[in-house]
């Protein structure tokens, strides 16, 4: 897999014509927060899912699988909609 290029290397004025092709870029460089999930807490309602903008929640076979966080840009909105606060945001590293 080659690696992708980061939201810098975006020429200016952008070039991205094609929708979804944002996918390319790694828009989650800027993040300043990331979330993090306990598993322990989780029941998969898949919540945090359907309400991210980024399309950065991975989800396999039904359940909450990970964060993309090539993409995430740490809005938090996963952690505010959790019914069980089974993700809650920690300063980026």
């Amino acid at each position: 897999m080659s690696e992708k290029p980061g939201w810098k290397e975006i020429p200016e004025g952008g070039v991205i014509l094609q929708a979804g092709s944002a996918a390319e870029y790694k828009t989650g460089d800027w993040r300043t927060q990331r979330p993090v999930i306990d598993r322990d807490l989780c029941i998969n309602c898949l919540i945090c899912w359907i309400n991210c903008p980024d399309s950065s929640i991975v989800v396999e076979d039904g359940k909450f699988k990970d964060f993309d966080l090539d993409h995430c840009k740490g809005c938090g909105i996963c952690a505010s909609v959790c019914p069980k606060d089974a993700i809650h945001m920690e300063p980026e590293r």
